[in-house]
């Protein structure tokens, strides 16, 4: 494993911008994700138009199973680590494409709302085009070389990729176009689940272990940030463990599986019993027949779950996802600030950013500004 030396991470300057996120009961109606809505004060933007960097630009994938749209198809593994086989894909692509879902996965949707194609997978970019963006992310992959080593391809090789990438795009656009697509891109992230599941198989603490991880996963952004990255989405982590942080480096820390705690109230009638799969609950991971169990049941109406398979989450729940992701509700956004969530700390005007905004009924909302709980939050 990697130790990394934080010594390196010493920039001139500290601009981290951090959103928490906590449950949201608010309303995910599709109006909320075409509608632009434009900030008060003059260059203010509210956290959709932030967000929807993206639609001028590219969205760069990186992680696991959660984000692989089928770059495990192409590579020396076992079905373990694949979904290239039905009923995978079958409720909107009507075939198999890699994705661990019966359809499309959080970054098709964020593609979808920003008007860009879906982003290919990166062993089909010489089939596509560069500009949109690429997604790296393998099933099964973890920070860690060692998470399913052999197997997958880990978060370290994917970055190599990136860079191979990089090479590519300044052949095909020039140096300086090239620059502006990296650096106005969103690159997003799902990552370290799989490590945090092989835990037990590492003789170290708990507290070493995942600071081992997140040494990994702020090397890798560090080397996104090199080639141009500035704005990052980051899945199912807590707060980043970078003490310094770097130049212009923005992100954002969304939390899916705990976005939805109470699955009824988006429409999910069965959250504890997967779609797919065999033995109590469909827990076990045996959907389509071609892994080590060969048995398994097919739900008849996949709308109703949660999971598709024991693992992984059905369409409509990645989009529900991706629909709070994109658009915040009061639980997951600040009352007082700018930027996707209201995450960036500028609430007043009198630090480094000045435009803010400011909602109209702080009673509604968790926090008042990106880092700081509401008055009615501390009272509970």
């Amino acid at each position: 494993m990697v130790r990394q030396n934080r010594s390196q991470f010493k920039p001139d300057l500290i601009v981290a911008h951090r959103c928490w996120s906590h449950v949201g009961d608010g309303d995910l109606t599709p109006a909320k994700q075409t509608k632009l809505v434009k900030g008060k004060g003059k260059g203010t933007e509210s956290r959709l138009d932030l967000l929807r960097h993206i639609h001028q630009t590219s969205l760069f994938v990186f992680g696991d199973s959660i984000f692989d749209p089928g770059n495990n198809n192409y590579i020396n593994t076992t079905a373990g680590f694949q979904a290239n086989f039905l009923p995978y894909g079958e409720s909107f692509f009507k075939y198999p494409t890699g994705r661990a879902s019966n359809g499309r996965l959080i970054p098709d949707f964020i593609a979808e709302y920003a008007n860009l194609p879906f982003i290919p997978p990166y062993f089909e970019i010489g089939k596509k085009h560069l500009v949109d963006g690429v997604n790296f992310a393998s099933g099964g992959s973890g920070c860690l070389a060692e998470t399913s080593r052999g197997f997958v391809t880990d978060l370290k090789t994917q970055l190599k990729y990136f860079h191979n990438m990089t090479q590519l795009l300044k052949k095909k656009v020039g140096e300086t176009e090239s620059k502006q697509i990296l650096s106005n891109a969103v690159y997003i992230f799902s990552t370290a689940n799989n490590d945090l599941l092989a835990i037990s198989a590492f003789p170290y603490s708990d507290t070493e272990y995942i600071q081992i991880i997140m040494e990994n996963l702020t090397s890798v952004l560090k080397g996104t940030y090199e080639e141009g990255g500035r704005k990052f989405v980051i899945l199912n982590l807590g707060p980043l463990a970078l003490e310094k942080q770097l130049p212009g480096f923005k992100y954002i820390i969304f939390n899916a599986f705990k976005a939805i705690a109470n699955p009824t109230k988006y429409g999910f009638k069965i959250s504890e019993t997967a779609c797919c799969g065999t033995g109590p609950f469909r827990g076990i991971l045996s959907c389509g027949g071609k892994r080590q169990v060969k048995e398994y049941e097919l739900c008849n109406n996949v709308k109703d779950y949660l999971f598709f398979d024991s693992v992984h989450p059905t369409e409509l729940a990645y989009q529900k996802y991706a629909e709070l992701l994109w658009n915040g509700t009061p639980d997951v956004t600040a009352c007082c600030g700018t930027g996707p969530f209201r995450g960036i700390h500028s609430c007043g005007g009198k630090k480094q950013v000045k435009e803010y905004e400011l909602c109209k009924n702080v009673k509604d909302y968790l926090f008042f500004d990106s880092s700081h709980p509401s008055e009615k939050a501390f009272h509970k």
